[in-house]
């Protein structure tokens, strides 16, 4: 299995070549400086939470022989919806071997934390953020066990630290060129993508249900030729609503890879990356002219500055679109950066979401106060670069009433911002 990690995170070191140029990809930062101690200072995320209060009796893993075991009960624990179910059948994971076209893993999240599920697989795998840290990863025994436990593995760092992941401990989405067994075609090159990535390129090795009109991915489709790995199937893999002559969806919580959620995932993987990268930078070295590229990186990320315009609406198979903009928090108006578009972009307001995570909040105040007030130049019309254009006159007061009206601990000079 080893052998298998370490080549899939050479494949995507070289196949980075191929992706867009809005994506840039960054060296390693030493995960064992003092100032980090990724393998021995304490974490808080939302899996050790659960642990701890599992063994403090406050909370308890429910077990069904009959249906899915742990998954559940993991998953209601943990906060995470069904409805944000994504398949990928490529042999990727730690699980590699079980997974395939006929047996993808099965993928949900939130967006601290996410779960991965793979048929006949021994353990569940878990990725939690840790708000200093970067992503934590464990698994979870799928044996019934008076005492579960989650075991944390930072082996996982040999695919997620790296420049797929800013150089971070880390999570990402990866398009690949798959065989009929689900084999990765590593020499035809591999895309790490997310909202900056052409529509084309996406999801290769993953399954999509969802409507896209005239649009193209490569997604549902595996390689017709060994000698040609980039020659696809066309048939029934384009704006697919039902997986049933793919798989068994029976042997799923929903019978979905639902296209908004896996575009959601998308923006939250890099978003999660640059938020961890820019605090470690600037953990390591306070004085690094580094951390002003990492500053900024960060703030045009959130932004969607260089965000791929749709040019047919989408619209997913699952519940994803409805439960997502639920969780809030909305203004005065009503209005919520969780708000989908899905005519021309993905969200309506063009704002990460994540400003509102644990992961920004705890960002060191030097970088903090430095994303806040170029976000606050931006939305204000004091920052009238050409970076910035897309964001019409419309969007940025918007956005700046969104933020006032719902983000704690604005600078003071947020609130003499023009109503």
């Amino acid at each position: 299995m080893k052998w298998l990690l370490h080549l899939l995170a050479i494949s995507i070191s070289l196949g980075l070549l191929s992706a867009t140029a809005a994506q840039i990809y960054e060296d390693n930062l030493p995960a064992d400086h003092a100032a980090i101690e990724y393998a021995k200072a304490p974490v808080d995320d939302p899996v050790s939470r659960l642990a701890r209060q599992i063994e403090a009796g406050k909370a308890r893993l429910e077990f069904n022989p009959a249906r899915f075991g742990y998954l559940p009960s993991l998953l209601a624990n943990l906060g995470i919806q069904t409805d944000s179910q994504a398949l990928v059948f490529s042999k990727t994971g730690l699980q590699a071997t079980k997974t395939s076209p006929r047996a993808p893993r099965a993928i949900y999240f939130t967006d601290d934390v996410a779960v991965g599920m793979v048929q006949g697989g021994e353990n569940l795998e878990l990725a939690a953020l840790d708000p200093r840290q970067g992503v934590i990863f464990y698994t979870l025994s799928v044996g019934q066990s008076e005492r579960p436990q989650f075991i944390r593995r930072d082996t996982c760092l040999t695919c997620h630290q790296g420049p797929a992941t800013a150089g971070i401990p880390g999570i990402y989405i990866a398009s690949v060129f798959t065989r009929s067994s689900g084999a990765v075609d590593f020499g035809a090159g591999t895309i790490v993508t997310d909202h900056r990535t052409a529509f084309d390129d996406r999801w290769g090795g993953w399954y999509v249900t969802g409507t896209h009109g005239e649009m193209r991915h490569r997604g549902n489709a595996v390689s017709l030729d060994p000698v040609n790995p980039k020659l696809l199937e066309t048939l029934d893999t384009q704006n697919l609503t039902s997986l049933v002559k793919k798989i068994d969806t029976n042997r799923y919580l929903l019978p979905t890879s639902d296209l908004v959620a896996l575009m959601t995932l998308e923006h939250q993987t890099q978003m999660t990356n640059l938020i961890i990268r820019a605090g470690w930078q600037a953990r390591i070295d306070a004085g690094s002219p580094k951390i002003a590229a990492a500053i900024d990186d960060l703030v045009r990320y959130m932004l969607f500055t260089d965000e791929i315009a749709l040019n047919s609406p989408i619209r997913g198979e699952s519940s994803f679109m409805k439960t997502f903009p639920q969780r809030g928090p909305r203004d005065r108006k009503g209005r919520s950066l969780r708000e989908f578009d899905l005519q021309k972009r993905l969200f309506r307001y063009p704002l990460s979401y994540m400003v509102y995570s644990e992961a920004f909040d705890a960002l060191p105040d030097v970088v903090r106060s430095a994303v806040y007030q170029k976000i606050y130049e931006v939305l204000s019309g004091r920052d009238t670069s050409d970076r910035f254009e897309k964001l019409s006159a419309q969007d940025r007061t918007a956005i700046l009433e969104i933020l006032r009206d719902t983000k704690t601990n604005l600078p003071a000079y947020w609130s003499s911002a023009v109503r």
